[in-house]
């Protein structure tokens, strides 16, 4: 496709995949927000998007290794890709990041009580979300669609799409309460790891939640199978 300012987000994300690393370096959401078209995400984060036109086509023309585009891969290959690189790896990292969030809380939260106490109960209900939304996928969702019924799975997906965009309303308010997730110059090591493990956060759930609403819901639901 050839991007312009009309061009839809999610469209561009699925199209080009190498084009949600400049999303990311901007903080545009393609995931819950790929309906958008780009001129409108631009305007939304201030940016000009001739510039971030170019920004992209510069990251899709340097050489790297080639990108899985996973609107052409198989369900099964599209599922078990986003059971193993985001589902498993979250059962580990979604209580670090708490055990984290707890203790900064504890040592510093009396002198930042604007902040820290709202990072953490801000994180905490978005790990309850996160927790039971795989667990429907995966006993609900998923093998509905590995059983070739996808077309069918019109209500559970409506409810994950649902509670993506929950996700995502969660995670653009840890971005504004955390300052994009700079930490402050007297944060020490815990709580500099912590608004990393936030950062990082935020981008892989992006990847993750853009396959599923932008790649595997469509066309699950348009699968006659």
């Amino acid at each position: 496709m050839t991007i312009t300012p009309e061009s839809k987000v999610g469209q561009i994300a699925t199209e080009h995949p190498l084009a949600t690393r400049v999303f990311a370096r901007h903080g545009i959401d393609y995931c819950c927000g790929g309906g958008v078209a780009l001129s409108k995400a631009c305007e939304k984060r201030s940016l000009d998007v001739t510039e971030l036109v170019a920004e992209i086509e510069r990251e899709l023309a340097a050489p790297v290794e080639d990108e899985v585009r996973w609107d052409r891969a198989s369900l099964k290959d599209l599922i078990e890709h986003i059971l193993t690189t985001y589902h498993r790896p979250l059962d580990e990292e979604l209580p670090r990041l708490e055990a984290m969030a707890r203790k900064v809380d504890s040592v510093h939260g009396e002198r930042h009580p604007d902040l820290l106490p709202a990072v953490l109960s801000t994180y905490l209900e978005l790990k309850a979300e996160l927790d039971q939304h795989m667990m429907k996928e995966e006993q609900v969702l998923f093998p509905l669609i590995l059983d070739g019924r996808g077309a069918l799975a019109a209500a559970p997906v409506s409810v994950m799409e649902q509670e993506h965009e929950h996700a995502g309303a969660a995670l653009s308010r840890l971005r504004e309460l955390t300052d994009g997730y700079q930490a402050p110059e007297h944060a020490c090591n815990t709580w500099r790891a912590l608004w990393h493990g936030l950062g990082a956060l935020e981008e892989d759930l992006h990847r993750h939640i853009h396959l599923e609403n932008n790649v595997l819901f469509p066309r699950a639901l348009a699968d006659a199978g």
